[in-house]
């Protein structure tokens, strides 16, 4: 697995235990859904902490990078799970910051 492949998948990865943790703590704390939940989420957020770790540059470079895969997963997030569709202006948004990462995470140094 190239480099460039391995670091998208951590990632994804890290946004699905972001997202995923965070709305499991939502779905506790707004939605009544129970502590279980709750602690379940917070699991993941704890997952979430550890994942990043796994990425090739140091710490302000990947969470900086980061912040831009967070904007796609949470729009992807949205659709999926709350079947909110995003629109032109956050399809437009999203190519943005992925350009962003890009050029932060993969421009030769």
């Amino acid at each position: 697995m190239s480099e460039l492949v391995r670091s998208a998948v951590l990632f994804v990865l890290a946004g699905a235990c972001e997202i995923g943790g965070g709305y499991l703590v939502w779905q506790s704390w707004r939605n009544g859904r129970g502590l279980e939940i709750g602690i379940l989420g917070a699991a993941v957020l704890v997952l979430y902490g550890i994942v990043p770790t796994y990425q090739p540059s140091h710490f302000g470079r990947v969470y900086a990078a980061y912040g831009g895969w967070f904007v796609v997963l949470s729009l992807l997030w949205g659709w999926a799970v709350d079947h909110a569709a995003p629109d032109r202006y956050d399809v437009v948004g999203g190519f943005l910051c992925l350009a962003g990462v890009a050029i932060i995470m993969y421009s030769p140094r």
